[in-house]
This record gives C-alpha cells, sequence and structure tokens, in this order.
C-alpha cells in the first residue's frame, strides 16, 4: 500500500491543478496560456504541476485585483434598470 502512495499522492495534485487551471481567469494566468498549463500538467504530472504552482498561478492579494465595481446611486443611474423599461 506504501508504494502506491506516491501515485495517488500525484494523481491527486494533478486533479487539483487541471481544475484550479480550469477556473482560472485566462487573463490573469502568467507565463504561459491556459491551455499550455493544461498540457504540462497533464503530460509532465509533477513537474507541470509544481510549475503551475510557482509560476502559473494567477497572483492574488492587495493590489493585483480591480476595483469593485461601484452599484449606482439612484435607479436613472443603473444601465439594467433602465434597459428594463
Amino acid at each position: 500500500m506504501v508504494r502506491y502512495l506516491p501515485v495517488i499522492l500525484i494523481a491527486l495534485l494533478m486533479i487539483y491543478c487541471v481544475v484550479e487551471i480550469a477556473q482560472a481567469n485566462g487573463q490573469q494566468v502568467r507565463v504561459l496560456p491556459k491551455w499550455a498549463w493544461f498540457v504540462a500538467v497533464v503530460l509532465l504530472p509533477l513537474a507541470g504541476c509544481l510549475a503551475w504552482l510557482f509560476f502559473g498561478r494567477p497572483v492574488s492579494g492587495p493590489g493585483r485585483q480591480p476595483p469593485p465595481r461601484q452599484p449606482p446611486r439612484a435607479p436613472d443611474d443603473d444601465p439594467d434598470f433602465l434597459r428594463s423599461l
């Protein structure tokens, strides 16, 4: 059972990375496009996963995300409300 543990851990890491790549914003992914990261993770499971985690993931933190959208102050300023009239 112990000899299968590394294979199971690498498979779980690969699944985690593939799901994270699929959910990542394509404009914030670093170094390579999303499709290239997907190919790297699938063809080189351990090396591709480690490369994605260290070099490809979008960086989150203060100053890295776009500012939150301010809601309109009045119904007349809300384009969705005006469109529904």
